[in-house]
């Protein structure tokens, strides 16, 4: 008898035990304000992606991740140099989220990176300056030594400009071997001191090379891309879109939200991403007020379909929503 009272009390220590296990409450249940996600996001240098900085100072990705799940996510701003260091991050898998030309962005696409665009971030003016009085034209150029700097082989600067050349009646590639790879800065310094011809550039460096007497715009170039169209993009994941829509819906929410408080309150934009470009805050101010700041995209599936004719890219795009997810406003 005293063994079958024992027996029966083992087994019900065991049972207790057993459900005391399947009933702990995890630790990233909703409203618990555990960390139950994280986003690596990466992004370059300057105004263009002024929302970013201030998407950062103000925690707005934060904010709206506890506002729709009650939960917590751990945000990784990390600033490259080019869209390329991007392109391998996300399809390495170390980041979820970039923001590059659009270019760029619509190259990638096209070799199956493994994302698209879920927001249009900024559209700025783009220039191409030279020092030489012989030079008033994209016809002056053409067949020339004259050499142009921009940032790359591939950038939005290099396809502006050969959409340019297509408007004008050369062929997009006819000045591709006139191109110097140099980074914005370098660039004006080489078309100040004479050492190159031309720079194409935009903004703030073309307002700079503005103000300078002895420098003069060729027109073609503004005309072939003017500032409302989209210049620099947000890209996220194939994974974070299907995945983690709640995270996804958070980050959209999110940038939309900064570009809407940097419209709203320029003044204290400048005040906080002056100290970041390098500027006073009345010249940030300028500047900032010379972009054009929207989650609306413009002209994208344009700059796709000539950069497919002109054999930029070798995949074509049948539409629009090829190039960006359902959320996304715009052409």
């Amino acid at each position: 008898m005293k063994k079958k009272i024992s027996t029966l009390l083992v087994t019900l220590v065991c049972l207790i035990s057993l459900n005391a296990c399947e009933v702990t409450p995890s630790t990233s249940s909703e409203g618990s304000g555990a960390t139950s996600a994280e986003i690596n996001i990466a992004y370059q240098y300057g105004l263009a992606y002024a929302p970013l900085v201030l998407c950062q100072e103000k925690g707005f990705i934060e904010e709206s991740y506890k506002k729709a799940t009650g939960n917590d996510v751990k945000v990784t701003w990390t600033q490259m140099s080019s869209g390329a260091d991007i392109n391998t991050g996300i399809a390495s898998g170390s980041l979820d989220v970039g923001f590059m030309g659009v270019a760029p962005a619509i190259s990638g696409i096209s070799k199956n990176v493994g994302y698209k665009i879920f927001t249009n971030l900024s559209g700025q003016e783009h220039g191409l300056m030279t020092n030489s009085a012989d030079i008033n034209s994209l016809e002056d150029l053409v067949g020339s030594q004259n050499q142009i700097a921009l940032v790359n082989i591939g950038s939005i600067q290099h396809i502006i400009l050969a959409k340019a050349l297509a408007e004008n009646g050369f062929d997009a590639h006819s000045l591709d071997s006139n191109i110097v790879a140099m980074k914005h800065p370098d660039g004006m310094t080489a078309l100040e001191s004479g050492s190159i011809s031309c720079h194409l550039t935009s903004s703030p460096y073309i307002f700079a090379e503005h103000e300078n007497s002895e420098l003069h715009e060729l027109p073609e170039v503004n005309s072939a891309w003017p500032v409302e169209n989209s210049f620099i993009v947000g890209v996220a994941s194939n994974d974070l879109h299907d995945s983690n829509p709640e995270l996804y819906n958070a980050l959209c929410s999110a940038i939309s939200d900064s570009i809407k408080y940097l419209n709203d309150n320029p003044e204290e934009v400048a005040a906080i991403t002056c100290e970041f470009d390098g500027n006073d805050k009345y010249t940030e101010l300028e500047y900032l007020r010379k972009g054009v700041y929207s989650p609306e995209t413009k002209g994208v599936f344009e700059l796709a379909s000539f950069m497919f004719d002109n054999k930029f890219v070798d995949t074509s795009v049948s539409s629009f929503n090829d190039l960006a997810f359902d959320n996304v406003n715009g052409d």
